[in-house]
């Protein structure tokens, strides 16, 4: 049956190799990675099958039909799910790891649902499948007859070869194209180390002192406080903003758009893959933009933390803390108790990722999401009979219906986007794809090569094509407003989607940020980095500079301020979590940590992999630092005191 089991593994490491070049367009053939591939398959194959052969051996004395049954059931199990590892990663690009613990049954119902990928089909394909290993194992049991001179050589091997395996030397892995690596991995093995670490290591822990970080290299200085709440510093941030607004007379709007999977590689100038933005390619010329900006994580869960306070990820994301959130503020918060109405606008349930729990924490005014909308709204199309919610396009149309006239006080209004998510599907899809044709043949101007290329990823482009349209949409509307000429629009992404290879393993936080408002004196790009943390301490500031607010002498934002630099430059210090408990990336300047790697960041945010202990060593401890406060903060619910914003 071992036999069989490796020869089944082989087949579904060239099965997934197939698969996976056959739906995505990669910079690297097949080849390249199909050799390491293997020996990392072997690696695991033979270990699993070491640790069973001892489970086997001790039941066989009681019961060798047992024993043999119950080893036919857990290789076909294992099979199984490895499947559903590698198909899941063929659909993401990303291996399932311990984010995988890290939602709720009722979130991970909502994903899979809304996939389409569990149907009476697939039920029907797995049933035969388990039968079908079942059986190719028993009839192992018959066809390999040897005798026990043969089984103890082959086992001696066997354990021989885990030997080698195990002890093989390897270079410490220096990968920049997160894609390549993570086709390499066992996606089973990955699964199956992430949740050990999970099980055993899962718990947070901290220790009662800090090693302070340096900050001398940052835009700023801060000056921390209270050792008893370690985030607590001084509110003295620079107002970087005003020098390119008009002198502000009155408290002016603020509306932010939050578009779900807009990530910089095709969104805006210099976009590797090509703009598929032309609205937003438009309106940049009128704005402040950002070229090298990062969100802090790399799902959604991660974005209103960070754009409206800088706040800690916790275990999870600050967002799982909700069951009894640490007393904190947020840019929310602190408006409404300087007069302003604050309203969020999102077309799917708001309670998913618990952005509901959040945003009534901060004392929102008015949540408009999928339980609000009339019923002559017609929701998202589907390929499984469940629907996220609502379009985009509907969701501008009726925000913008539900919003005050007249408004008696100013506002911060959030629009959240949903289309641009998987299932990755339009309405008018016809008019889409030819949408998306005329955008690759007059807009990017590509050749039949590229076109085909792109094409592999047609249904994605299009929910980008779309979203960008009902940017527009919204913007057509707005300016009907009387507050339009005293407001100023922040637009991001939360992050970039995966199922497009990432050029590296920064890539995925990699951006679109920009300021836009009528009473802006001019447009400019900026190449220094920033990301969502800079938001909310750059917002406050440009208002308390033209004395249209009061605010806490003491806060909390993990952030600097909005690097206006033209020339790149990186004086930003941030933790960065790719999934809800995967927290494995840190930035300093120029440098960035990930998984035990250091890299030197360059415009465009590529990076290059680089052999300095020095740096290794000093970002490390400023990680650890992070981490032992971060789990401080989870354990003490240290993270403001309640005088401080009173």
């Amino acid at each position: 049956m071992s036999l069989v089991f490796m020869g089944l593994m082989i087949l579904s490491r060239i099965f997934e190799i197939i698969l996976v070049f056959r739906t995505h367009v990669l910079d690297f053939s097949p080849w390249e990675v199909f050799g390491f591939s293997l020996f990392r398959d072997l690696g695991w194959v033979l270990y699993f099958l070491g640790l069973l052969f001892i489970l086997h051996f001790i039941l066989s004395l009681f019961s060798s039909k047992i024993a043999r049954i119950l080893l036919q059931v857990t290789l076909t199990v294992f099979i199984l799910l490895h499947l559903g590892l590698v198909f899941y990663f063929m659909k993401t690009l990303v291996p399932l790891g311990k984010d995988l613990f890290a939602y709720s049954s009722a979130d991970l119902f909502r994903t899979i649902s809304a996939s389409g990928q569990l149907n009476s089909i697939t039920i029907g394909l797995m049933s035969i499948l388990v039968l079908f290993i079942f059986g190719l194992l028993f009839l192992g049991t018959r066809f390999f007859n040897f005798r026990l001179k043969t089984l103890l050589i082959m086992t001696s091997v066997h354990f021989a070869a885990l030997l080698v395996v195990t002890f093989w030397p390897s270079k410490r892995d220096s990968e920049v194209n997160e894609t390549r690596n993570n086709i390499q991995l066992n996606k089973s093995r990955f699964l199956a180390e992430q949740a050990f670490e999970h099980v055993m290591y899962g718990g947070e822990f901290y220790f009662d002192f800090y090693l302070r970080g340096t900050n001398e290299d940052l835009q700023v200085q801060k000056e921390y406080t209270n050792d008893e709440y370690p985030f607590l510093h001084k509110n003295d941030y620079p107002d970087v903003l005003s020098p390119f607004f008009d002198s502000l007379t009155q408290a002016p709007d603020i509306v932010f758009l939050l578009m779900e999977s807009f990530g910089k590689a095709y969104s805006g100038k210099d976009a590797y893959l090509g703009s598929f933005t032309p609205f937003l390619d438009s309106l940049e010329q009128h704005s402040l933009v950002w070229t090298n900006a990062l969100s802090s994580t790399g799902r959604t869960f991660g974005l209103l933390p960070a754009v409206f306070g800088g706040l800690p990820f916790g275990e999870k994301g600050f967002l799982e803390l909700n069951q009894e959130y640490p007393y904190h503020n947020s840019l929310l918060s602190v408006l409404r108790e300087n007069g302003y109405e604050t309203r969020f606008f999102i077309g799917t349930d708001s309670n998913f990722d618990n952005e509901a729990g959040f945003l009534n924490y901060q004392g929102m005014d008015q949540i408009i999401d999928e339980s609000s909308f009339p019923a002559h709204f017609i929701k998202a199309p589907t390929n499984s009979g469940f629907s996220w919610g609502y379009t985009d396009k509907d969701l501008m149309t009726y925000g913008i219906e539900t919003l005050p006239v007249p408004r008696n006080a100013p506002q911060v209004r959030i629009f959240q986007t949903l289309t641009s998510h998987d299932p990755y599907l339009v309405p008018e899809r016809e008019a889409y794809q030819q949408k998306l044709m005329d955008h690759l043949r007059k807009y990017l101007q590509l050749g039949s090569d590229q076109i085909q290329e792109h094409l592999a990823y047609e249904d994605i482009y299009m929910t980008v094509l779309y979203a960008d349209d009902a940017v527009k949409l919204f913007f057509e509307e707005y300016r009907k407003r009387p507050e339009f000429a005293n407001t100023i629009f922040v637009i991001t992404g939360d992050h970039r989607l995966p199922e497009i290879p990432m050029a590296s393993r920064l890539d995925r936080f990699h951006v679109p940020l920009m300021i836009y408002s009528p009473m802006l004196k001019r447009g400019d790009y900026f190449k220094g980095v920033t990301s969502h943390y800079e938001i909310t301490p750059s917002l406050l500031a440009l208002l308390e500079n033209q004395k249209l607010l009061t605010l806490p002498e003491e806060v909390i934002w993990q952030g600097q301020v909005l690097d206006t630099a033209r020339n790149f430059q990186s004086l930003i210090a941030m933790p960065l979590m790719r999934n809800k408990n995967q927290l494995m990336e840190y930035i300093h300047g120029e440098y960035f940590l990930s998984d035990g790697q250091v890299f030197l960041i360059s415009d465009g945010l590529n990076i290059d992999p680089i052999d300095d202990g020095n740096v290794l060593n000093q970002l490390n401890g400023e990680f650890e630092e992070f981490k032992n406060k971060n789990s401080y903060m989870v354990q003490t619910g240290k993270l403001l005191p309640v005088k401080s914003s009173q």
